[in-house]
């Protein structure tokens, strides 16, 4: 299938198809042409890159990542033995962040109360 047909199928641009195929994480056929094709199983990279992006991973470690991951459907499984301590590194990285976060909440809601009183 070409471009436009895999954007209507994963709902992702054809910027991000790029973006996605620049980083390694996909890689379709080309067409002498210089056309991408892509297939089926490149449909379900991109739902899989998708679920790891929103899972908070930044895209090079979803390169790693990738060729590890199972998806049964419901939910992406890790194949690889190593893959979870990996996983488990990424999760402390997102909870400093979101305790960096909170932090940075608490101060603003500082900063705020100690000014004037709305007056809407």
């Amino acid at each position: 299938m070409r471009i436009g047909e895999m954007v209507r199928r994963t709902g992702v641009s054809e910027r991000l198809l790029r973006y996605y195929e620049e980083q390694g994480l996909l890689t379709p056929t080309r067409l002498p042409s210089g056309y991408r094709v892509y297939t089926d199983a490149d449909v379900d990279t991109v739902r899989r890159i998708r679920a790891l992006l929103a899972a908070g991973l930044p895209t090079a470690t979803i390169a790693q990542v990738l060729p590890c991951i199972r998806d049964d459907g419901a939910t992406l499984a890790p194949v690889c033995s190593d893959l979870v301590a990996q996983l488990r590194r990424e999760r402390e990285r997102i909870t400093d962040a979101i305790k960096d976060l909170q932090t940075s909440q608490g101060m603003l809601d500082t900063v705020i109360a100690a000014g004037p009183a709305d007056t809407d």
